[in-house]
């Protein structure tokens, strides 16, 4: 007896639990399938010497009462249960540029963000008084972005350039890299990133900025409490590796690699959009959107270096530090010289539970190309499926970890002798759990000369195929769950998603 569902989902990324649960909530009935050990795409988290380390979720935004991520959240179902702490007021993110002791703030708020930069910029308080204002206008025009709200972009909006928007903000070259200094969170490409990215990124943080506590994983694990209570079913350790047609060539299930088949009235994908169209198969999809999205160049992976520290050693810090050996790095820091690696870097530290003012790991980030890891790109590493990647690769990964620790050490001095253990994860890590193109950190890059070529729609030429996730749409947390709502209103019409919200923002007004 084969199993019928309305709606499988392949990947348990973000974006595909909130479509999963999006449409649960609906009553249609939901199968999720991921190939991994853990759920969760970029929201998993993993434990070495008993300390729980993120992946990819080092902190959110938009999470405060009234604002966005908060609705999105409150309508799945699973704010009141978040653990969450909310990160320094007054500079959640510092930035910092070579020997400068000065660690320049972004701060929660609007008015503060203006308040705590003024100090370091005092004529320029007009000018980040204008760069609070077109954020949060450009913001402000983009479907969804205030959950309910117009369905179409501005093209006026795509267009718009982030190196020629913040040069028309201030001339100051200095306050230009520190407004720039995060920009990691799109990486770092603020050249020919368009600015709307620039916008949606930042302004979810100077809204409220917040880390999990215990990691983002909490995440994905009240997502599927969740659609196991509406009846979902999710597997994991179901690897798609066919897409089913009929003989009418009409697409109606899966297979995975353990032979396994799900059907479904209509499939959503949450993976890498290459690895979609593979499942596909090229010969069923228009050679010109083939061409189209094989062109397009994945963002820059990265490197990751775990520090598990000495008890009491290192005091904790409730903010991120963006560091830069030079200010001009800013506007492409993805660029870097092998041999000055790294350049630069995010920084951030985790409380100890018994003596919350220490500090009992540090992670820190920096950009990794692709090329670096490809004498081992052949290997596949993970813990459903383990396979040494060899002594070379180890003796490389020691290597940049030493590199790390050396550049660490000049804004921690003698940090070396208070680390107990090092842990690393390549760009081979993130490709092999994430299952992103080449490791990449946020799917494909965003040109402001061309912003539609990156754009693709939720709904397939392909019947019953839709798609979500951050490969095809705007990336991280806010990105992905205003994707998926996105997916969902192709499904199940806009008016019902906005119905819904709508019913439950005047709810919550009530209250």
């Amino acid at each position: 007896m084969k199993k019928t569902y309305d709606i499988l989902i392949i990947g348990s990324g973000l974006g595909g639990l909130v479509s999963a649960l999006i449409l649960a909530k609906e009553g249609l009935k939901v199968c999720v399938l991921e190939k991994n050990n853990q759920y969760g795409g970029n929201l998993q988290t993993f434990s070495r010497d008993k300390l729980i380390f993120d992946t990819g979720v080092h902190y959110l935004g938009g999470l405060s009462k009234g604002q966005n991520l908060h609705q999105f959240f409150s309508y799945l179902g699973i704010m009141d249960d978040l653990e969450l702490q909310k990160m320094d007021e007054d500079g959640y993110d510092k930035i910092t540029f070579g020997d400068d002791e000065i660690e320049y703030p972004h701060a929660q708020g609007y008015e503060n963000f203006v308040e705590q930069l003024s100090q370091y910029f005092p004529h320029e308080k007009e000018n980040l008084e204008n760069y609070c204002e077109e954020i949060q206008r450009v913001c402000n025009q983009f479907p969804r972005y205030n959950v309910v709200g117009s369905n179409n972009y501005n093209e006026e909006i795509l267009h718009l350039n982030t190196k020629r928007f913040i040069e028309s903000i201030t001339s100051d070259k200095k306050l230009q890299s520190v407004l720039l200094g995060s920009n990691f969170l799109y990486a770092g490409d603020s050249e020919n990133v368009p600015f709307y990215v620039h916008a949606l990124t930042v302004n979810s943080y100077i809204q409220s900025a917040y880390k999990c506590v215990k990691g983002g994983s909490q995440i994905s694990k009240l997502l599927i409490i969740k659609l196991r209570e509406y009846g979902a079913e999710v597997h994991k350790h179901s690897e798609v590796s066919t897409m089913i047609f009929n003989e009418n060539g009409v697409l109606n299930g899966v297979k995975t690699k353990e032979g396994k088949e799900y059907f479904a009235k209509q499939i959503i994908s949450n993976i890498e959009i290459r690895s979609t169209i593979k499942l596909i198969g090229e010969e069923r999809l228009k050679k010109s959107f083939l061409n189209r999205v094989l062109s397009w160049e994945p963002v820059s992976s990265c490197f990751s270096v775990y520090l598990v520290l000495k008890p009491n050693s290192i005091p904790n810090f409730n903010y991120n530090l963006y560091h830069y050996s030079s200010e001009d790095l800013v506007w492409n820091a993805y660029q870097y010289k092998k041999e000055n690696w790294p350049e630069t870097y995010m920084l951030s530290s985790t409380p100890s539970k018994h003596h919350p003012k220490f500090a009992e790991s540090l992670t820190v980030i920096s950009y990794m190309d692709f090329d670096e890891v490809k004498n081992w790109q052949n290997t596949f590493n993970t813990v459903a499926d383990e396979e040494e990647r060899g002594q070379q690769y180890e003796k490389f990964k020691l290597e940049k970890a030493e590199k790390m620790i050396d550049a660490l050490e000049k804004k921690i001095p003698d940090l070396r002798q208070f680390i107990k253990k090092v842990y690393t994860s390549s760009p081979l890590s993130y490709r092999d759990y994430i299952g992103s193109f080449e490791g990449n950190m946020y799917g494909y890059i965003k040109s402001s000369e061309n912003p539609l070529k990156t754009m693709v729609s939720p709904r397939t030429k392909i019947n019953n195929l839709f798609l979500t996730g951050q490969s095809v749409n705007m990336h991280g947390i806010l990105g992905c769950t205003i994707g998926a709502f996105n997916t969902c209103a192709e499904i199940l019409g806009k008016e019902r998603i906005d119905e819904r919200l709508t019913q439950m923002i005047n709810k919550n007004k009530s209250e």
